[in-house]
This record gives structure tokens, sequence and C-alpha cells, in this order.
């Protein structure tokens, strides 16, 4: 009997501290009314009407208002006028003309006027709902928040005061002095002021640059520190793009990864690669992996392929140039080259061929120890061969006239090669043809100076001048040794073609007209009702979860 007692009354014990436990735990969630200067209770209703200096706390939660309707028992309140929220684990104050408090479910609904501040940013909307247990407010039909550097605004948005985060979507506008922003989603850290976009962004800058995204962005508000994903920037001089783009402001720096293509439009020149680097008040780029020059010209493109392409443009003429290195690889029109290395000087439209250069030109194959030659007019005038210069011109039956000397002039007329001038220790050999079938002998000749003319790619005539050393040969009398110069190497199987040329690095096509929000017009949904309100909360609560 003793025994029950014991266990009856051990029981009746824990019984008792669960209940005041529990009591407890539901007595720090109360939402308790601590001043009011008047409290009338609502006829047939356990609500109370409670006007002027309103005071009402849920632990250190803290709301003001001028009138509420306080339910106790419900453990709510509708407050109205001048109300003001103080959430010291937050570090949150809320101002607006009326709010509905929930102080089972810490939710806060805040309407009209609203002003939620933390810290040093402020959010203004006239539809909002706090959350003062997770730190989240929620607005969804126009908000805007200004700090110390930036102003955003946009239709939805969510502020996470735990994590110092908002989320923006919808019609997202991001303005400092300095850029405005668009976009349709934006996370933003209050704290060290960094926009993250997700999608189509844009941005324009007071100056007039444009940079723009189409899958995003990192965006390092104070320090100007951009990175764009499938992006480009674009200003009066240039345009840079790529599947990754960094761009620091402060330095005026692009640095690109994959697809990079770096266009300057006062040379009407692009240049694409693996990786860029753009050093913009230089004037200096630089292009990795597979790299590729298109020069834009009239009537035609000039292409240039390398490892590496380093490209320097300034205000004196001399020193505008582009370095093409190591394999380089060339056309425009039915002229084409390699070498090891190739500079390409802007101010007179001079091209230098450096390392076993060759060029061919319809059926003419030319080499030396160096090239050079000059585009004029969008065409190529003149190529000037030096030390060993040799030109050898294949006729209609595959035979090979050649030419060689000290140094060679080549004159072009509509790109086409149509006259060789040799000077200094000058050798020729010509193939007679009749009806250009019939194969008659081989001319040879000896002198100090020799031009040799052409015609649709075809040698047409040889002239020289005084004292030379000529011979013929017929044609039972030739051989290997009279039919080819010293140094003879046709080598036509390394002439570049487009087919080479696009298998080393075809260009990634953009879009010619690409969406772009600016010019999209700013529109303003009206507000919603509340069955309208709760729908869209659901809604977004979803999208979140």
């Amino acid at each position: 009997m003793l025994q029950k007692t014991l266990t009856y009354t051990l029981t009746f014990c824990c019984l008792l501290f669960i209940a005041r436990l529990t009591n407890a735990q539901q007595s720090r969630d109360f939402l308790g009314l601590t001043k009011a200067d008047s409290i009338h209770r609502v006829e047939a209703t356990q609500i109370q009407k409670v006007y002027g200096n309103i005071i009402m706390k849920q632990r250190e939660f803290t709301i003001y208002c001028d009138s509420a309707y306080y339910d106790q028992k419900g453990n709510k309140s509708e407050l109205f006028g001048n109300v003001r929220i103080e959430n010291p684990k937050d570090t949150v104050t809320i101002t607006c003309f009326y709010a509905d408090y929930n102080g089972n479910n810490y939710l806060a609904k805040l309407r009209d006027d609203v002003v939620f501040v933390k810290a040093g940013t402020t959010l203004y909307t006239d539809f909002l709902d706090y959350n003062r247990k997770s730190g989240m407010a929620d607005y969804f039909n126009f908000g805007k928040v200004v700090d110390s550097t930036n102003v955003l605004t946009s239709q939805k948005g969510r502020y996470e005061t735990q994590e110092e985060k908002i989320t923006f979507t919808d019609n997202v506008i991001l303005v400092n002095p300095e850029y405005t922003l668009k976009s349709n989603i934006l996370y933003y850290f209050t704290v060290p002021k960094i926009a993250e976009t997700e999608g189509i962004t844009n941005i324009r800058s007071e100056k007039g640059d444009e940079l723009n995204a189409k899958k995003g962005s990192f965006y390092d508000t104070q320090n100007k520190l951009f990175r764009f994903y499938e992006g480009d920037v674009e200003n009066e001089t240039s345009k840079v793009s790529g599947d990754e783009l960094f761009y620091d402001e402060n330095k005026k720096y692009y640095e690109g990864k994959d697809n990079v293509s770096i266009f300057n439009k006062e040379r009407n020149i692009e240049v694409f690669g693996d990786i860029g680097k753009y050093w913009e008040e230089k004037k200096y780029s630089e292009v990795f992996g597979n790299a590729l020059v298109q020069k834009y010209f009239e009537a035609d493109t000039m292409y240039m392929t390398a490892d590496t392409l380093i490209s320097q443009d300034s205000e004196a003429a001399a020193n505008r140039h582009m370095l093409a290195y190591p394999n380089t690889r060339m056309i425009k029109g039915e002229m084409s080259g390699r070498a090891d290395s190739t500079v390409y000087m802007y101010a007179d439209s001079t091209i230098f061929l450096y390392g076993d250069p060759l060029l061919w030109n319809n059926k003419s194959q030319i080499s030396a120890d160096s090239i050079h030659f000059l585009i004029a007019n969008e065409d190529i005038d003149r190529a000037f061969l030096k030390d060993n210069a040799f030109a050898i011109t294949s006729d209609t039956i595959a035979n090979f006239n050649q030419i060689k000397g000290r140094q060679m002039i080549g004159f072009f007329e509509d790109g086409d090669m149509n006259k060789l001038e040799v000077e200094g220790n000058g050798e020729s050999l010509y193939f007679a043809l009749e009806n250009d079938t019939t194969l008659q002998g081989v001319n040879s000749l000896l002198c100090g100076k020799i031009f040799m003319y052409f015609e649709n790619g075809n040698v047409t005539k040889i002239n020289h001048t005084v004292n030379p050393d000529a011979s013929f040969t017929p044609p039972h009398m030739l051989n290997e040794e009279n039919t080819q110069l010293e140094g003879f190497v046709w080598r036509a199987e390394e002439r570049p073609t487009l087919k080479m040329i696009h298998a080393w690095r075809t260009p990634k096509k953009q879009p010619k007209n690409p969406q772009n929000l600016f010019n999209e017009p700013n529109i303003r949904i009206p507000y919603p009702d509340e069955d309208d309100i709760q729908t869209i909360i659901n809604e977004w609560i979803k999208t979140q979860e």
C-alpha cells in the first residue's frame, strides 16, 4: 500500500513539473501588454481595445503603436498608427502605419509606409511579412533597399536578417553613383555589399560602358570588381567577351576564360582565344590558346592564327602593333602565309614574317630569310623579301618556273601578284610552252637584276638588265639538275586554308540582338488584395524551400 502511494505521489509530481515547465515555456512566448493609456473590452469578445502610448512585449521583441486590438488569449494583436517594432536579436527596427502580429507563429504582417531598418540598411515597402523568430522579411509588391552605396528595387524580395542577405526577384534594379544594374534575380549581401545575379544581367555606367551577362554575375559594389558568366564588356573603343569574364574597374583590367573575344573598334580587328587579358588604359592585350585574329576589311577578312597573340595600341603610331607567335598562319583573299612569328604594324599596315617565312599567292610560292608586305587600300600592295629570296610558280602542265636572288620585291594588283623584281645575284628558270600544253625547253638566266611578270597567276615573260648569262635546254636534255635551282623546295602542303583556320578555332556565334533589360519597360503591378497577398506568400515560400 505504501509503495502504491509513493508511486502515485511521484507520478503526480512529474506531471505537475511538466505542466509548470510547459506554462513557463508558454509564458516566455506570451505577447504581453505592458503599457497603454486606456483599455476597453470589445463587447461579447475576448479582445481588448487599447489606446495611447501602447507598449507590447514578447521576450526581447517590443511593439509600440497609437492604438490596437489586443487578443490576450489568442496571443495576437492588430496595431494602428505610428507602429514601431524593435527586435534587438536581429538589430531590427520597423515602422509602419498598420500591422497584424501573431505571437504564436511570430509573424508580423506590416502594411502602409513600412520602413525596415537593420544597421545601415533600410528597406521601404507597403507590404511586408516579418517573422521575428526566423528573421525572414518578405515583401511582394515592390520594395526599395537603401544603404551607403546602393539603392536596390524589385517587385518581390526576402530579407534574411540573420544571414545579412536579401534576395530580390522580378524587375530588379541596383543603382549606385557609377552604375545601374538590371536583373530578375539578385542576391545582395549587405555587409560586404556584394551582389550576385542569376540569368540575364545588364549594367550601364555613367560613362556609357555596358556590362552584360547571360548566365549571372558577381559584383563587389565597393571594390568595383565584376565577374560575368557568358558576358561581355563594351565601351566606346572596345568590346571584350567570354564564357567567364572578370573586370577590375579600378585597374581597368579585363580577364576572360573560354571563347574569349577582344574587339578593337578603332582598328576593326578582333582577337579570339581560350584565355584573354586586356589592360584598358595601356591598350594592351594578351590572348592564349588556339588564338585567332580576324582583321575586317570592306571586301574580305584577314585571318591569322598562333598560339599566343599580343596587341599593343598607343597614341604613338610607331608603338601600335600586334605580335603573333609561334606557328603563325594567315590568309587574306588569294594570299596566304606561314612563319614562326608575325608582327602586324597598325600605323602603316605592314606585316613582318620571321622564322622560315613563306607566302603563297595563286600559283606562286615565295620565301626568304625575312619577309614583310604592305597592305594598301585593303589589299596587299607589295612584298619585300630579304636574303635568300626564292619564288616558285607552277605552270599549266605542272612545271615550276623559278627565280631567286639576294632580295626581291613582289608587286600586287587587286590582291594578285603581277610582277617580281630581283636585285642581286639573280637566277631564273623559265619553262617555255607552246599553247600552254607543249614543252619547248627551259630558259636559264643569270643576271644582277631580273623582272618576272604574271597574269592570272601564270608567268607571261621575263626581262633582265644588261650582260645576262642565258642558256636554253631542249626537252630531251632536261633532268632534275637543270630544272631546279639550288634551294628549290615546293611546300604547297603547308599552305594554310580556311578549313585549317576553322579547325584551329571557330569563334562562338553571338546573338545579333541579345535580350537587354534596359530595353524593356519598367512595370509596377497594382497592389493585390489580402487573398492575393496570401496566395503570393504561399507560392513564394514554396520556391524558397
